[in-house]
């Protein structure tokens, strides 16, 4: 519907209704203190062909993540950001299917039976999740990976009935903590973090963090860092106490790595951005989620099943919707309101395309090309890696006197490098990190040698041979 304003004899009508004589009458009940007393600061309107032109400006200021075209003097810049968005390749098909109008417009099926399509796709997304975690149940995705985790231990305190604590690894996601936080702080259950200042996890420091009323523990493998936990000891620790496993995966990393139920996780969670979703600046995304069938009846979210209607055909079914708005809210376990539908589909187009050897030579060359990075980069004076750990397809530097001038120097020659973990809240970190001085860094397939070779030419004395031509150095070379 086409949005227009209210004439003033509306605006009396509806006052009349309401037996009231002003809109101010009917905004008396807002405190003054929060109400605004100014007219909003927007620009005065424009005119069509000026709007066009204002946002066509705006637009220029964007610089993509491509690459493509940096050897040949285009605008485009290369892409090494890591911490949880990686720039994976997108293949053609994934955008045509997922673009196709009856999944582009299709919403939240309330009627399922009048969503066949939908629920197909949705059905086999979960079963490409089982597949990816090693698990028999999992749902019909969430927001993301960091409101993921916070549903696994909200499950875990319910599958338990332990209120008492959540303990989780400072080597996890700030965000994914700081999401943690937010949704248990006015719950009883305490979330207690474990300080890795070695890039990992110690697990006796972990078991003595377990006790008694732990309703969970989790732990990102591969780790916020990159770094490799050792998580089976520490999911066996767990399991003494009682308390449920919860692993943050990295979807690709499965394709090199032992899955969460094989290394003894009771509910996996993760990021699914790196399964045919782009950068699109910082989201949206959607999160995975996965578990062992007894939890079944607590998974937050929706579940799709496959039956057969009365005439022996094959359909799909909303089997399971544990939301507010679906059933009495004393019994929703989630208040998940959207399934992200669409991006859940561009994960299913991506992962079915890939199939199980495709996500393994991407996760093999991911690994390889950032490995290659990090040897290179540590050939610049004052940059090293900042753990010993063995780390697989993202690597955190440590540079001397801070990160921000290596980050600043390959910006200013066309390189996306980060995030520095200075970005992060105060308090993310343990003070042994010295987290002004760390920065992470990832190579996807994508990248190739000659955009490696020409980022370490361009911060070093070689810059001035750098296919960029950026003129001088700005980093000494070891």
């Amino acid at each position: 519907m086409a949005y227009l304003f209210d004439s003033p004899e509306d605006v009396y009508a509806m006052l009349a209704e309401t037996g009231a004589t002003s809109v101010e009458d009917l905004l008396a009940q807002i405190p003054a203190s929060v109400r605004l007393d100014r007219p909003l600061n927007l620009p005065a309107g424009l005119c069509e062909s000026d709007l066009q032109r204002h946002v066509a400006a705006l637009a220029e200021r964007n610089r993509p993540r491509d690459g493509a075209d940096f050897v040949h003097g285009g605008v485009d810049r290369v892409c090494f950001l890591g911490g949880g968005v990686y720039d994976h390749f997108v293949p053609a098909a994934v955008d045509e299917i997922a673009g196709r109008g009856e999944f582009y417009t299709a919403y939240t099926p309330y009627q399922a039976e009048a969503s066949q399509g939908s629920l197909q796709a949705f059905f086999e997304f979960q079963t490409l999740v089982c597949r990816l975690t090693g698990f028999t149940v999992a749902n019909a995705s969430l927001y993301e990976g960091g409101s993921a985790a916070a549903e696994a231990a909200l499950l875990a305190i319910r599958e338990t009935r332990r209120e008492g604590r959540v303990v989780v690894l400072g080597s996890v996601h700030p965000e994914y903590r700081q999401t943690l936080n937010t949704l248990l702080e006015n719950l009883p259950a305490e979330v207690v973090t474990v300080p890795c200042p070695d890039g990992v996890a110690d697990v006796a420091a972990v078991e003595a963090a377990l006790t008694d009323d732990t309703a969970a523990l989790i732990v990102q493998h591969p780790n916020f860092f990159g770094n490799l936990e050792d998580a089976e000891r520490l999911f066996v620790a767990a399991k003494a106490k009682g308390a449920v496993s919860v692993q943050v995966f990295d979807p690709v990393s499965l394709g090199l790595l032992k899955n969460p139920a094989t290394l003894g996780a009771d509910i996996a969670v993760g990021e699914g951005q790196s399964l045919g979703v782009p950068m699109q600046y910082g989201g949206p995304y959607l999160g995975l989620f996965a578990c062992r069938e007894e939890f079944l009846r607590k998974t937050p979210g929706r579940l799709i099943g496959r039956t057969e209607d009365a005439d022996g055909r094959e359909c799909y079914v909303l089997a399971l919707q544990t939301r507010e708005q679906h059933i009495r809210r004393g019994k929703a376990t989630s208040n998940i309101c959207s399934n992200q539908g669409l991006l859940a589909l561009r994960a299913t187009v991506h992962l079915a395309l890939l199939g199980p050897q495709g996500l393994r030579e991407v996760a093999d060359l991911s690994t390889r090309k950032t490995h290659y990075l990090a040897d290179r980069l540590c050939e610049v004076e004052g940059v090293s890696q900042a753990f010993a750990a063995p780390y697989l397809r993202e690597v955190c530097l440590r540079v001397e006197g801070g990160a921000g001038r290596l980050l600043a120097a390959a910006r200013a020659a066309g390189f996306d490098l980060g995030p520095a973990l200075s970005r992060f809240p105060a308090g993310s970190f343990c003070d042994a990190l010295k987290a002004d001085e760390l920065l992470l860094v990832a190579a996807t397939e994508r990248r190739t040698r000659e955009e490696i070779d020409a980022l370490v030419a361009a911060l070093t004395r070689e810059g001035n041979d750098s296919p960029l031509r950026r003129g001088e150095p700005l980093l000494a070379v070891a």
